[in-house]
């Protein structure tokens, strides 16, 4: 439960996305066209995802990022105003677009997505000194790959430097240099970037330890690889956990990992042990997979302790 002091400040440094989905079927093969059943848009980017998810968490949620100047940028910051999080530290390139989504949903809740960054592809060292400003008295700065890598970095360092937990969702992957490890606290990925990271498959619970281990050898503090409806494996030094999912019916797993980060962010800075903060994290991820959207699909604090209280093992 929240205290009476103040909610934690979670900083966020990410992309801003307007999602275009499409929901279909099945997905079409090479060359093949089909025809969908609905269409959506909806706020996105991890690092706005993320922002919305600690906010309905119950944080205080600082967005770091920027949007175009197009018909999207206003409608892609909506869910984040609406969610309490601040929006003042995000920018505006003229001459370029928002960044944009556009998101496959077949029947079994799977998604296909290609992405143009677009103007998150312009953070830069205006972006840096707008997340310095406000590490002091945060409790976790959140990352995501969606801004440069090198960007990235450069506050993740100085985030350590201050004494703040850096939590890092590698996704979109790419290859991250040495020095990067060593900067996170947590490092957060599914399956697939998992195994781009590590260079072997990683589809179950024996496989994600392995793939946790390699990462902890690399300098991360702790290791957690979510495995979608199988659960979630965590590891650090002195040992690793599984922790199952929790069941629901899925209608969209499109940000799915974002809602899990943000409160896992929020569930450590309230002083949660590891294990207790990744099972409310898996549960904020379950209830995410229930609704379409992804930021529209981020639950309440509310509805993930009550999803809590329905499956208390």
């Amino acid at each position: 439960m929240l205290s009476s002091q103040e909610p934690p400040l979670i900083v966020v440094l990410g992309g801003i996305n307007m999602d275009l989905v499409t929901m279909t079927d099945r997905f079409p093969g090479a060359g093949e066209t089909v025809v969908g059943n609905r269409f959506l848009t909806y706020g996105g980017g991890k690092g706005a995802n993320q922002a919305v998810a600690a906010g309905r968490m119950g944080a205080r949620a600082a967005m770091v990022g920027r949007v175009g100047d197009d018909v999207f940028a206003s409608p892609a910051l909506q869910t984040l105003v609406d969610s309490g999080v601040n929006i003042s530290p995000v920018g505006i390139t003229p001459d370029t677009s928002t960044g944009i989504a556009v998101i496959s949903i077949n029947v079994d809740a799977q998604n296909q997505i290609i992405q143009v960054l677009g103007a998150n592809n312009t953070c830069g060292d205006e972006e840096e000194a707008k997340v310095m400003g406000l590490l002091d008295g945060a409790a976790a700065l959140l990352l995501q790959l969606e801004v440069s890598v090198e960007l990235s970095l450069r506050c993740a360092q100085a985030a350590r430097a201050k004494g703040v937990r850096v939590v890092l969702d590698p996704s979109p992957v790419r290859p991250l240099p040495d020095a990067f490890y060593g900067c996170c606290d947590i490092i957060t990925p599914n399956e697939t970037d998992a195994q781009a990271l590590v260079g072997m498959p990683v589809t179950d619970r024996e496989t994600a330890a392995q793939a946790a281990g390699t990462l902890l050898s690399r300098g991360v503090g702790t290791a957690i690889v979510t495995l979608g409806p199988q659960g979630a494996y965590y590891a650090t030094a002195e040992g690793g956990e599984f922790v199952p999912a929790f069941a629901v019916e899925a209608v969209d797993s499109v940000g799915a990992g974002d809602a899990f980060n943000g409160a896992l962010a929020v569930a450590l800075a309230e002083g949660r042990d590891l294990g207790e903060s990744v099972r409310m994290a898996a549960a904020t991820g379950a209830m995410s997979v229930t609704r379409s959207g992804a930021q529209d699909s981020m639950p309440t604090r509310e509805e993930v302790e009550a999803l809590l209280r329905q499956s208390p093992c």
